[in-house]
């Protein structure tokens, strides 16, 4: 167990609790059900204030070692919260629904920390994936003991998985090592100029609309099958996972912007079949199987383009906390129109027809947006090219240099890759069974040989064409 997998099961654990409680989740409303109150209400205010917590968290939350303490204190307050409802119903409830969904969001906004400084950039997708396949596996969990036993032993085992996060999450370093102390600067002056502000502005609007369809089932799709409780709580999830494993072990040759507009259409097309279908076990299946692969595709897609932009920050928690805020604001206004429309006759054909108006302009706005992508990635550093490339790659690259295979030793030329790959210290010294002072000895000679300062300097020999052609 590297410090990478113990950051993504810790937060896949807490994740996990997140969206089988609090946030829209399956053990919420069944609690809820048993207190014989409505989980609407309770669900709405959670969200709310999960939104303002991600909002505000990351303007907070400014170090490695405040993400953790964010984090463990968040973990603290959602165990005791949950065990409040274990009680009748009363109006402590409602306090402790707000108080666990602000703290989950300085929670999440902290994971940036270690989503970063964890995960070479190039490698983001493939930690994202993971941490979103573990999350809803262990949701799936917890949704199935829910149904086939009762809401408090789903209550139970949500807050299980939160203390089982909450043990991994102590053993999580507080502080980056001293090379990931290195100041990249390049990225702060992007981050203080104007470069990124126009890319992020277009991004989290571009999150906002995406993200209005999830709001939309939520309130919709999900409520007209609700009599199917067993199937749903086996299958609803298994369509989002299914997509994040192909797209985790998808081939970095082809181009994911497709994906996108076929996750477009996908979920055009279940709407379209919740209008003209019955409320049948094949219709579920066919609805969902469309509608949850597509939303596999979107979030896989927005932690991605999130991660990329974290390199352009010093406070990494304040982008992720921004950008994810976006999500939740997205199914918060969904929701509301949702409810909306069930307040009308035709409210299966006012859902599907903005479904749709929402896809068309999603549509009409991404090839914008990717162009501003686009503009703003090529000036990143030749790390993320780098730790695109793949394993094999990346030794042919190295191996291939002179500065590798004359001026290094065999032991320096193994340091330098994990450094470029972004692992820490800690991680070295796991992968090569030695102690981290040794790394330290070894990265100190690498730079007296190389004439340079710092990580970054070493990786600027392999992105300047000049300088490298120069140690040729």
């Amino acid at each position: 167990m590297t410090h990478r997998n113990y950051s993504i099961l810790s937060f896949s654990l807490f994740s996990a609790w997140l969206l089988a409680f609090p946030f829209e989740g399956q053990v919420l409303y069944a609690v809820a059900r048993a207190a014989g109150t409505n989980g609407a209400s309770l669900s709405l205010m959670a969200v709310s204030a999960h939104f303002i917590g991600l909002l505000t968290g990351g303007f907070f939350i400014k170090s490695q070692a405040a993400a953790k303490t964010s984090m463990i204190a968040a973990m603290v307050v959602g165990i005791a919260s949950s065990l409040v409802f274990y009680l009748p119903y009363f109006g402590l409830w409602y306090l402790s629904i707000v108080s666990m969904a602000l703290f989950a969001a300085l929670a999440t906004t902290g994971w940036a920390y270690y989503f970063k400084n964890y995960t070479p950039a190039g490698g983001r997708l493939k930690t994202a994936a993971e941490m979103l396949i573990c999350t809803n596996i262990i949701m799936l969990f917890i949704n199935v003991l829910t149904a086939h036993t009762s809401a408090y032993v789903g209550l139970g085992a949500a807050i299980m998985a939160l203390v089982m996060a909450l043990l991994m999450t102590f053993r999580l370093e507080a502080c980056p090592n001293e090379d990931m102390n290195v100041k990249n600067y390049a990225a702060e002056s992007l981050w203080r100029g104007s470069a990124i502000f126009k890319p992020l502005v277009f991004l989290c609007v571009f999150i906002f609309v995406l993200t209005i369809n999830s709001g939309l089932m939520y309130q919709v799709v999900t409520p007209a099958f609700a009599h199917f409780e067993v199937l749903t709580s086996y299958y609803w999830a298994v369509p989002y996972i299914a997509v994040l494993v192909i797209l985790r072990n998808m081939s970095a040759k082809v181009n994911r912007a497709y994906i996108l507009y076929i996750a477009m259409v996908m979920i055009g097309l279940s709407f379209i079949s919740f209008l003209w279908l019955d409320r049948s076990v094949t219709s579920y299946l066919v609805i969902d199987t469309l509608l949850l692969g597509a939303f596999g595709v979107c979030d896989l897609f927005v932690w991605t383009i999130l991660g990329g932009f974290l390199d352009y920050s010093e406070n990494p928690a304040q982008i992720l906390g921004i950008g994810l805020s976006m999500n939740v604001l997205g199914i918060l206004v969904g929701g509301y129109m949702g409810n909306a429309f069930f307040s009308t006759e035709s409210s299966y054909l006012a859902a599907s027809a903005a479904a749709l108006t929402i896809i068309f302009a999603v549509l009409i706005m991404f090839p914008i947006f990717n162009n501003q992508l686009t503009r703003l990635f090529k000036r990143h550093t030749f790390l993320i090219e780098f730790a695109g490339s793949g394993e094999k790659g990346q030794d042919e690259s190295l191996l291939g240099s002179s500065i590798i295979s004359e001026q290094l030793t065999d032991k320096e030329k193994e340091v330098v890759k994990l450094l470029l790959r972004g692992y820490t210290y800690k991680a070295i010294s796991e992968n090569l069974f030695i102690s981290e002072n040794t790394i330290k000895y070894h990265v100190k000679n690498i730079y007296q040989k190389q004439n340079i300062n710092s990580k970054m300097d070493l990786i600027k020999i392999f992105s300047d064409k000049e300088k490298y052609d120069t140690h040729l």
